[in-house]
């Protein structure tokens, strides 16, 4: 036993002798310290990622693999994305902040509602960063009851406007809209009547009905009014429509009013009322689906109403979002908003994902959209409260279940995925649509890149971001919607 070890330890040592004989030999001057191996380059991330699923396993997540810019040639289909073409300036992302919605988060508990607020309209990393707001001005039929600033008991008027009052939303709805205004000062708010008040109108009734034409201008006096005392609560209005959904007089409230009719109102009282107290909130007309693109082109062909008019509001309940582009290319010098879509108490988050990021976020920005709109913020476990006649079906971004309780819905995830990565005054830029690879790409105001794209396919599929004669290489699940910030 004694001789295996001592050959063991000759055998080390000639083995160690060897080699240092040949690392000796290797070197120059007979340096006998060999030179350090070359380490690999580090590759540095140069483009964040934040991912949701449709099978919901991930939501808003970001993710933690390394992406950089490269040449490396591969076979897969190219996003290219072109800064030095531009469009329309974004003026935001977001939600109708309705009177339930207001109701429903103040039932929180003061922390946990500070908490929410500061998640949705906050800056900070744990935050979504909506920056556009869209309000009833009066009941929508996502309150707890009709009701309008200047109600009178039957058979009275009140064309003076005397009695007009912001009091029914003063409990609720205007004290949580200052508290949003506290995290967010710059979000920008768009007001949309669902009824002028009942005595105004020719049914006498709060569901459909059409303004009559001897309170054409007392309507007009009643936007001044609702301007003038949200500024003096320290809210200022940036846009109003006229009318919500002008054509459907079914839902409670609601209100018809024909193209014809809101030319008539924006030419004759409307726009010489704002201008008469140098009101500058803009006037955007319509507010519908996108079925019927001829009713805004129709006011805007109006040659005395034209100039009164920033632009027209969109919805998709009918039609196709191609609609903005096209009264957009009839009269590029007007904007177009997109300002309503509800995610419904029956559908599934995976196809609300998939359909909802494909047309209202990509589809209007690639429109010429200013704005990214869904429907209800906020309501209760029993998709409350709304008015008898109101949508039973609408399912907010949030639903509160408790003081201490709520969850996010699948709205929060698609509004999310742009209003967390792309703020007001970010600028559209050319990115390439390729195969079931929708998008739509930004460049921010701090000069950031943001790319948000979705697979409309049922596959998985890889593809390259380019830009500037370089790429990454990604992929996204059947479904899945991501976004690339660099």
């Amino acid at each position: 036993m004694k001789k295996i070890h001592q050959l063991g330890k000759l055998f080390l040592i000639l083995a160690f002798s060897a080699i240092h004989i040949s690392c000796s030999s290797s070197n120059e001057g007979g340096d006998s310290t060999a030179p350090a191996p070359t380490p690999s380059p580090v590759v540095k991330n140069e483009v964040d990622f934040w991912l949701t699923k449709g099978d919901q396993t991930v939501l808003l997540k970001k993710q933690t693999g390394v992406l950089a810019f490269g040449n490396k040639v591969n076979i897969y289909q190219n996003i290219e994305v072109n800064e030095a073409q531009t469009y329309q300036t974004i003026d935001g992302f977001g939600f109708t902040l309705t009177g339930g919605s207001a109701q429903v988060i103040n039932q929180l508990t003061a922390q946990k509602k500070k908490e929410l607020l500061q998640e949705l309209f906050g800056s900070g990393e744990n935050s979504i960063g909506l920056s556009y707001l869209r309000i009833s001005i009066g009941a929508s039929d996502l309150s707890a009851a009709p009701f309008t600033y200047d109600d009178m008991p039957a058979g009275q008027t009140d064309v003076n406007l005397d009695s007009f009052s912001l009091a029914p939303d003063m409990a609720d709805f205007i004290p949580l809209l200052k508290e949003i205004l506290a995290i967010n000062p710059k979000i920008k708010i768009m007001g949309t009547p669902w009824s002028a008040p009942v005595w105004m109108k020719d049914n006498g009734s709060f569901m459909g009905g059409s303004l009559k034409p001897e309170y054409y201008e007392v309507y007009a006096q009643y936007f001044v009014k609702f301007i003038q005392k949200m500024k003096a609560q320290g809210i200022v209005i940036d846009a109003v429509t006229p009318q919500n959904e002008p054509l459907h007089g079914g839902n409670n409230p609601s209100m018809i009013m024909t193209a014809l009719q809101q030319a008539d109102f924006i030419k004759n009282n409307l726009g010489p009322a704002f201008k008469a107290v140098d009101i500058a909130t803009k006037i955007v007309s319509y507010d519908h689906n996108c079925d019927n693109p001829q009713y805004p082109i129709t006011i805007l062909k109006d040659v005395a109403a034209n100039p009164f008019v920033n632009g027209s509001a969109f919805h998709l309940y009918g039609g196709d979002i191609g609609a903005l582009s096209i009264v957009h290319d009839a009269f590029p010098g007007k904007d177009v908003y997109f300002t309503e879509q509800y995610t419904s108490s029956t559908g599934a988050f995976d196809g609300d994902l998939k359909w909802q990021v494909k047309n209202v976020i990509i589809g209007s920005m690639r429109n010429w959209s200013k704005t990214a709109l869904q429907w209800n913020l906020a309501n209760d476990g029993s998709f409350g409260p709304h008015t008898d006649g109101g949508c039973t079906t609408c399912k907010g971004a949030i639903t509160i279940t408790s003081s201490e309780s709520l969850s996010r819905n699948v709205g929060y995830y698609i509004a999310a995925h742009a209003s967390k990565f792309v703020p007001a005054g970010s600028v559209r830029i050319s990115s390439a649509i390729v195969g079931n690879l929708h998008n739509v790409a930004f460049k921010t105001p701090a000069g950031k890149k943001v790319l948000l794209v979705v697979n409309d396919g049922n596959t998985a599929e890889l593809f390259n971001i380019k830009y500037n004669g370089k790429w990454i290489t990604t992929s996204l699940e059947g479904g899945a919607v991501g976004t690339y910030i660099w």
